[in-house]
């Protein structure tokens, strides 16, 4: 079954919270507790560039939206469309000891990357072994 761009885009804000990209941006800094210089300039944007977004004025480019939702602590998804898990108190107080979880995750995870794609590798000399 095929959808029509305004079928999606229904779609989409039933899904979603409801909020404005720039409101969600605003939610999500002020769950972080970081001040609007604060996030600038961790992004290296100007503040007034921030402050645009968070006024819907502006919408920030792919890779600074990539970024923002790093440093917010949320997902591009929520961010762009209000789908998924909003920030939440926990994440004023998120400890140390969560963020070591975080990093554990991340290392685990890069290490099945690797076996993975080592994997991959043999398969592919196999497949091209058996060709030959």
């Amino acid at each position: 079954m095929r959808l029509s761009t305004e079928t999606m885009i229904a779609r989409l804000r039933d899904t979603g919270d409801g909020d404005t990209l720039g409101g969600r941006i605003w939610r999500a800094r002020d769950a972080a507790n970081l001040s609007t210089k604060d996030l600038a300039d961790q992004l290296g944007v100007r503040i007034e560039t921030v402050a645009a977004w968070e006024r819907d004025r502006a919408e920030p480019r792919t890779n600074r939206l990539f970024m923002l939702a790093g440093v917010l602590g949320v997902t591009p998804a929520w961010l762009i469309a209000g789908m998924g898990r909003a920030p939440d108190d926990e994440t004023k107080t998120a400890s140390g000891e969560s963020l070591r979880e975080q990093l554990a995750l991340v290392k685990k995870l890069h290490e099945q990357t690797g076996k993975a794609i080592a994997a991959l590798e043999m398969e592919l000399n196999r497949v091209q072994q058996t060709i030959r």
